[in-house]
């Protein structure tokens, strides 16, 4: 009897010890749970009310730091630019500037010039940084990215430089005509000479500031708005007209030829500079007695049916260096011919901007000494229209001020692709 109950006092006793050791476990976990861990820390609870909300709709990169330098909150702009990497700001600089603005709660800024993420070589990416202190333990930085308003920056002071100098060759060469004029008073021959030289000097202001007018219209007006179609063979006709008088005094032989009863859908105006231009050039570069032919075709592209317009001279032709600028502004192939001839070295650019306007493109061939084909290739009518009917029109503008500088690079395109011969008979136009 009495080892009965011993053995019950026993297991009264473990029984007991069990429950405390149970509720101890309990309370411990519980104390556990409501302990605030690392991981805790760094979610977005920590940010102030509503500073969440307010970097959601920033376009700058975001990037929230705590005290140990680790992200707490980051935009999805700010992994893009490779500022953020395994949960820490990669950009030693900004880093450095984020812990003397956690130290002493001064806001600092800066402009920075990064490597492209992923790759060694290429354009920097040209930032501005801000950091202020958020709270009493976070830190704010802020990112611009400067890169596309630094090059815009460099493409106006280029192209203010070069309308600069081409608009002071002409107006110095007037005044010092005029003062030779007015020394030659007494010499009617020597008036009349100058007197001509002046107007060959006023013409080509005259042009200069015409096409800078019009390239300055294609780059910031909506070709599409009053958008119609445009018979190719009325442009054609309405191109050669244009030159007709200089290539009769070069005696040099107009041709037209290919598809008949071809039509594309945009301005009339713009289209009909376009190609102006690109035979104009032709003829302007070409040696007297030989021919310049335009044709168009028909031709099947991944968005529809296009229309290529191919203006084909025996001109001195284009070196491999000079056709990958051919269609920047003001770059001439030969300066001294382009003076000669009184051009602006604004034609091909407009070109460039007509077609990309239009959703189209124009391209190149060329061999020096064998002449050169410019390809000017358009939506058919059909098409474009309806896609401008489905969608807003995509016109080629930077930045606002319409001074993109992509350099207008050039696709080769086989002469077999264009060439006269392929076509039927020209209609030879004297």
């Amino acid at each position: 009897m009495d080892v009965n109950a011993a053995v019950a006092a026993a297991a009264a006793i473990a029984g007991v010890l069990t429950g405390v050791i149970a509720m101890l476990a309990f309370r411990w976990s519980e104390r556990e749970q409501k302990r605030p861990t690392r991981t805790s820390l760094h979610t977005d609870p920590v940010l102030p009310p509503g500073v969440d909300t307010v970097l959601s709709v920033l376009r700058s990169s975001a990037v929230v730091l705590d005290e140990a330098d680790a992200v707490v909150k980051a935009s999805s702009a700010a992994y893009a630019l490779g500022l953020v990497r395994g949960g820490k700001l990669a950009v030693e600089p900004m880093l450095q500037m984020a812990r003397d603005t956690r130290r002493d709660g001064e806001i600092r800024q800066v402009e920075l010039d990064l490597p492209r993420r992923g790759t060694g070589r290429g354009e920097a990416l040209a930032v501005s940084a801000r950091v202020a202190p958020l709270g009493s333990r976070l830190v704010l930085l802020l990112v611009e990215d400067l890169t596309e308003a630094r090059r815009i920056e460099a493409v106006r002071r280029d192209f203010v430089a070069n309308v600069s100098h081409e608009l002071k060759t002409p107006v110095g060469a007037l005044s010092l005509l005029s003062e030779a004029v007015m020394d030659a008073s007494d010499d009617p021959e020597a008036v009349e000479r100058f007197a001509g030289r002046m107007q060959i000097e006023a013409t080509r202001l005259t042009s200069l500031v015409q096409e800078l007018i019009d390239l300055s219209r294609v780059q910031n007006d909506d070709p599409l708005e009053d958008a119609e179609p445009v018979r190719v063979d009325e442009l054609v006709a309405e191109a050669i007209d244009r030159c007709r008088h200089q290539a009769g005094t070069k005696q040099i032989t107009m041709a037209a030829g290919g598809t008949a009863d071809l039509a594309v859908w945009g301005n009339r105006g713009q289209l009909a500079a376009a190609l102006g231009n690109l035979v104009e050039n032709a003829v302007n570069y070409s040696p007297a007695r030989t021919r310049v032919g335009i044709a168009a075709r028909r031709v099947n592209a991944p968005g529809g049916e296009h229309i290529e317009i191919a203006v084909t001279d025996q001109g001195i032709g284009i070196s491999d260096k000079d056709k990958e600028r051919i269609f920047e502004r003001f770059y001439r192939v030969d300066p001294a011919r382009s003076r000669a001839t009184g051009g602006t070295g604004l034609g091909l650019a407009i070109v460039k901007h007509v077609a990309a306007s239009h959703g189209g493109e124009v391209t190149v061939w060329s061999a020096e000494g064998q002449g050169s084909t410019f390809t000017l290739r358009l939506p058919e009518a059909g098409a474009a229209r309806d896609r401008a009917h489905q969608q807003p029109a995509r016109s080629e503008r930077a930045g606002g001020a319409g001074l993109d500088e992509e350099a207008g690079r050039s696709t080769p395109t086989s002469p077999e692709s264009t060439a006269y011969e392929t076509l039927p008979a020209p209609e030879v136009l004297p």
